[in-house]
């Protein structure tokens, strides 16, 4: 800054305007390094807020598909693609194991920071990724009724009862066949993954505490699928409702009782596989499967009803 002795007043009004550019310089300078240190600190006590708070994503279906898609970029080298299990740590449906995490909480701080002496290791995700990983686990060992598929459920029901056919076999609410199991309380007896792959696959498998050594869901042998064919050529097809060493009595396809002496038989062939369509993936469109997915998923209640009593190790219907 230059000044001259001929002109007091000019100097006075050169050195106040470089004053005032000088302050609201160092102004501008301050004002924008307090505004940096203000986003630090709430940056840091909203993550510290995630972490203490519960899961804000919980019962959000788009954010848990989020997190299984997150889970499924970050996890699957040791538990196995969707969480079904691999060689190096189980499934994470199933439930007796011995670090079992079971609240959004102790899922969170697992997926954060990891499982002290074993082979879990820190995730090194946002805490708002790990809440939605949080909300993909939690929707793998929820019923389908607590975690339904999304799709229109009116168009889903039309499937069931029209180009599914699953009617003709299943009951829901009283309406529809015998041969099958009653499908009116399904949703809170089944995960949707069961339920999904129940339509999709012959040999499909519940997650068990074996981790990926899961055991295949066979057919209920309260629904044995028999052929019987009577010494005068008549065949009829159906599940068993009741035999002895004498008799026996079959559901018919036709949703009526037949009953045959035994002497009166010429064949009897008891059927060890499934009637159950299991390529609804590929007779459906995508969007007839989804929203079929979306129906079922919705067959339940709030207060489901109690579990009939299971023989040895026979999974429930």
């Amino acid at each position: 800054m230059e000044l001259t002795n001929n002109n007091p007043e000019r100097n006075s009004q050169t050195v106040l305007g470089q004053c005032s550019l000088e302050l609201r310089l160092a102004l501008r300078v301050v004002l924008y390094t307090l505004t940096a240190l203000a986003s630090v600190i709430c940056g840091y006590a909203q993550n510290n807020s995630a972490r203490a708070a519960s899961n804000p994503f919980s019962g959000n279906n788009e954010a848990a598909a989020e997190g299984r898609d997150i889970f499924n970029r970050v996890c699957t080298e040791c538990h196995g693609h969707d969480g079904a299990g691999g060689d190096r740590a189980p499934a994470l449906a199933a439930n007796a194991r011995r670090y079992l995490r079971t609240t959004d909480r102790e899922l969170f701080d697992a997926i954060e920071d990891g499982i002290a002496n074993t082979l879990m290791p820190p995730s090194g995700l946002s805490a708002t990724d790990a809440w939605k990983v949080t909300a993909f686990i939690r929707g793998l060992r929820a019923s389908a009724f607590d975690m339904p598929e999304k799709g229109d459920v009116a168009r889903g029901e039309q499937v069931f009862w029209g180009k599914g056919g699953c009617g003709e076999c299943h009951m829901i609410h009283g309406k529809g066949g015998l041969t099958g199991p009653d499908l009116s309380s399904l949703a809170n007896r089944r995960k949707i993954g069961s339920i999904r792959d129940a339509l999709t696959k012959a040999q499909h498998r519940v997650a068990t505490d074996g981790g990926h050594h899961d055991s295949s869901l066979e057919a209920s042998s309260r629904y044995q699928q028999v052929r019987i064919v009577t010494r005068d050529g008549k065949t009829v097809s159906g599940v068993v409702s009741n035999e002895d060493s004498f008799s026996l009595q079959v559901l018919g396809s036709d949703n009526a009782i037949h009953s045959f002496n035994r002497d009166d038989l010429r064949t009897v062939e008891y059927q060890s596989k499934s009637v159950m369509p299991t390529d609804y993936d590929r007779r459906l469109t995508p969007d007839e499967f989804q929203d079929l997915l979306a129906f079922l998923s919705r067959q339940g209640s709030k207060t489901p009803p109690a579990r009939p009593a299971q023989r040895g190790n026979q999974p429930p219907e």
